[in-house]
């Protein structure tokens, strides 16, 4: 009898024990929540973006107007463009506008950061006032500064005024200034958004770097070249990928100011690509320019990250 009373208690402990492992050895069951979740953008996104992004590269094979069947041309279409003139100009365009409108975003968008961490009186007014033009749409920017730039517009009112009134010309319609005069526009939104990335990367700086720095006797430039530039290196990656597609897409500013003229001066890959599909009604090398842009695109951005992680590594 005193037996089966002291065992009796250890059959039922051990058995919860074997269920409790089973429990965790087995498999993770996933909830039809995140399942949902995972799904369902996937698939708008294959929908949206994948499936057309298919097609655009078989359009790009063939000669297509958009209103009889498509006749295949193989790789017609991309042999072309090495004998396009026009092409050849607005690939010349699109990088000088990469490094212009790039180093510039960067530059100023790191500037306006760093003079923005520091906890001033009406910093805050300040932030919003920088990133104010990143809530305005393209378009309305590009019209706001298409009258800055009349013969008639503040842009010659303030020359002449700092008496430099032999300047003055019309900076949309001389091929020799279109392309540039179009580059500011665009720089005002670009660099509050570039600004909200680098602030976000400098509030993640260890305080205690600069103080080591300046007790080994560092200066300001010295504190930015060794602590504040390494230290911003994942932030760099996210900011050149961003500016080199925005770089690579920009079209609102060209298209509402000068539809890439006069003479093709301003004509950029994207409004290239534009005015040939749907202007022209030339899908075909349309699509092919389309593919371009995104293997240029796709090229710089992969080689840049590359090289980045090889450097941190």
């Amino acid at each position: 009898m005193t037996l089966l009373h002291t065992q009796a208690p250890v059959a039922p402990a051990a058995a919860p024990l074997r269920r409790g492992r089973l429990r965790r050895g087995g498999p993770a069951r996933t909830s039809p929540l995140i399942l949902a979740f995972v799904l369902v953008p996937l698939l708008v996104e294959s929908v949206s973006v994948f499936w057309p992004a298919i097609q655009g590269v078989y359009i790009s094979l063939t000669n297509w107007n958009g209103v009889d069947a498509p006749s295949f041309a193989g790789l017609g279409n991309y042999s072309r463009m090495l004998h396009d003139p026009v092409f050849l100009k607005a690939l010349g365009n699109t990088a000088i506008w990469l490094l212009l409108f790039g180093g510039l975003s960067a530059a100023g968008g790191l500037g306006c950061a760093m003079f923005l961490q520091r906890e001033r009186r009406g910093i805050a007014v300040y932030r919003a006032v920088l990133f104010l033009p990143v809530v305005f749409s393209l378009t309305a920017t590009a019209l706001m500064w298409q009258t800055l730039y009349q013969p008639t517009g503040m842009a010659n009112g303030l020359l002449s005024a700092i008496g430099l009134g032999g300047w003055q010309h019309a900076w949309l319609a001389n091929p020799n200034t279109a392309l540039y005069a179009q580059i500011l526009p665009a720089l005002w939104r670009e660099i509050g958004y570039v600004m909200v990335l680098y602030l976000a990367g400098l509030k993640g700086i260890d305080p205690a770097l600069y103080e080591a720095a300046k007790m080994d006797g560092a200066s300001a430039w010295q504190q930015f070249r060794h602590v504040t530039l390494p230290q911003l290196r994942g932030v760099n990656a996210v900011v050149v990928s961003v500016i080199i597609i925005d770089s690579l897409r920009s079209f609102d500013v060209v298209w509402s100011l000068t539809q890439g003229g006069p003479f093709n001066s301003s004509q950029l890959l994207s409004t290239y690509m534009y005015q040939t599909a749907f202007v022209n009604t030339d899908f075909g090398y349309g699509c092919a320019l389309a593919v371009a842009i995104f293997v240029l695109a796709f090229g710089v951005i992969v080689s840049y990250l590359v090289r980045a992680f090889k450097e941190s590594d």
